[in-house]
């Protein structure tokens, strides 16, 4: 599962650019094999005297922070290109806005700590996998 959480100052995203972006995400991650509900993205709004960078307040910020459970990276340069992609999804949003802060990190868990209404995913890239792929929901395998 890819969880995208997206914390922002207010006026950062508009509700279409937030969806645009949800949908991008989405999209990318089913290109790569994964079932498209196994993509969550969240958006939370933090007011500037609640946003720091430094110790100090910040006025226009975004921070993400990308959960990877379904998926791992094998190697050092497929983490590389996986923060590229990242990267390039983000920055032409993002660098729209004059003064943002904006940074974001993606980290790996065990699949094993992982369930979707209370069933563990089946293995990647499985024959079930791609029937949840193709039905867009969980179902007992």
């Amino acid at each position: 599962m890819p969880l995208w959480t997206i914390h922002h100052t207010p006026g950062t995203f508009a509700e279409a650019e937030k969806r645009e972006l949800a949908t991008r995400i989405a999209d990318h991650y089913e290109q790569v094999g994964l079932p498209r509900f196994y993509v969550v993205t969240l958006f939370q709004e933090v007011r500037p005297e609640n946003f720091y960078v430094g110790g100090e307040s910040t006025p226009v910020g975004v921070r993400i922070t990308i959960d990877h459970i379904a998926r791992r990276n094998p190697d050092q340069a497929s983490r590389r290109r996986t923060a590229q992609w990242i990267r390039s999804m983000l920055q032409p949003q993002l660098e729209r806005l004059p003064g943002l802060h904006w940074e974001f990190h993606a980290d790996e868990t065990s699949e094993d700590l992982w369930m979707i209404n209370g069933l563990v995913p089946p293995p990647g890239g499985s024959d079930a996998e791609k029937d949840w792929a193709k039905r867009n929901s969980t179902f007992a395998y």
